[in-house]
């Protein structure tokens, strides 16, 4: 009788997600087309900030109550899980492309935000920690990146951008002012919908399924490790997943590396700006900013070497996908022995 109310959330829960994803990535590229805006660009800044609502919303509550644990590991968690479990499971599926302006600007900048709070945190292990000066000059950071890659994004994408433009006067031609509008008009009201109802089925899935697994008598830890871990995560997962099924490579792709540079700067530079991280716990430094780090380093990699292989769009195929795979289960796997051996 107990499970009745949970697993009614978990399909209500999972329905709404697959449906709301849906709705959320057709607006986006709508969007997209309709502003003439590069599809990367809307991916980062509406779909991957977007999605990173939950991640912002418990870094914050942490750190209002004091508790720089459950702020960065929230965000370098879900840094990790972006890229190894949600890029990984995409590139499984069907091998990703990505557009240049995200190998010019924006995943380099992912690895130089990750660099710069590794040495921000490093220096947290002697003492200093994020302080409201770490913390600001991450925001700044955030600003400074966010605007170098729209920039760029819109310099690289110029053509493909006038190609849009001329689509959409063409539209405009055939239909009257006012549906062109109201087709945009749409389109950003599908995005807003998208987003909260994805957020909002999310939660509503982890609570049904921490639900049944309590009356299973499955452990906090393990419900942690798991189901509240890729919890926060599922939104990005269930955007990039139905991007990926419609051919919006550059929707997915901007997805992961807009939430992991919002997560590393944004979402870490309020939570410290609020209430200052004196003391980081080790861990930190030695396993999940390191891994954050070697994820980042090897998205860049990827991109490199699949634009040297004679692809110049190719950023991941699908035996890297397993392999991002295999490096989150055997971080978790860590996680679980580091946390039952204590």
């Amino acid at each position: 009788m107990d499970f009745v109310l949970p697993l009614l959330a978990i399909a209500a829960g999972l329905a709404l997600l697959v449906r709301s994803a849906d709705a959320f990535v057709d607006g986006a590229a709508g969007l997209a087309r309709g502003l003439g805006a590069p599809a990367f660009v809307v991916g980062m800044v509406v779909v991957g900030f977007g999605t990173s609502a939950p991640e912002m919303a418990v870094s914050t509550i942490g750190a209002l109550r004091g508790s720089s644990s459950i702020a960065l590991g929230n965000a370098y968690g879900s840094n990790i899980c972006n890229i190894a479990l949600i890029l990984g499971l995409c590139a499984a599926f069907r091998p990703l492309a990505v557009s240049r302006s995200a190998r010019r600007f924006a995943i380099p900048a992912l690895v130089g935000a990750t660099l710069f709070s590794l040495a921000a945190a490093i220096d947290g292990v002697f003492g200093a920690g994020f302080s409201r000066t770490d913390s600001f000059a991450l925001l700044l950071l955030f600003a400074v990146a966010l605007f170098f890659t729209v920039k760029d994004a819109a310099q690289a994408d110029a053509a493909e951008c006038a190609a849009d433009a001329v689509a959409a006067q063409e539209r405009a031609v055939r239909n009257e002012k006012r549906e062109g509008r109201s087709a945009l008009l749409r389109d950003a009201a599908k995005t807003a919908g998208g987003v909260i109802v994805l957020v909002a089925s999310s939660r509503i899935l982890v609570w049904g399924a921490v639900e049944v697994a309590h009356a299973l008598g499955v452990s906090d830890l393990v419900i942690g490790l798991t189901v509240i871990a890729v919890g926060t995560s599922l939104p990005e997962l269930a955007s990039s997943v139905a991007a990926v099924r419609r051919a919006e490579d550059d929707l997915a792709v901007g997805n992961i590396v807009g939430s992991n540079l919002f997560n590393t700067l944004a979402v870490v530079g309020v939570a410290g700006a609020i209430t200052p991280m004196p003391e980081i716990e080790r861990m930190v430094v030695v396993r999940d900013l390191p891994a954050s780090l070697a994820l980042a380093l090897f998205l860049a990699a990827a991109s490199w070497f699949g634009r040297k292989s004679g692809n110049p769009a190719a950023l991941i195929g699908r035996k890297s996908g397993i392999v991002l795979l295999a490096f989150y289960t055997l971080y978790i796997c860590f996680l679980t022995v580091g946390a039952t051996s204590r």
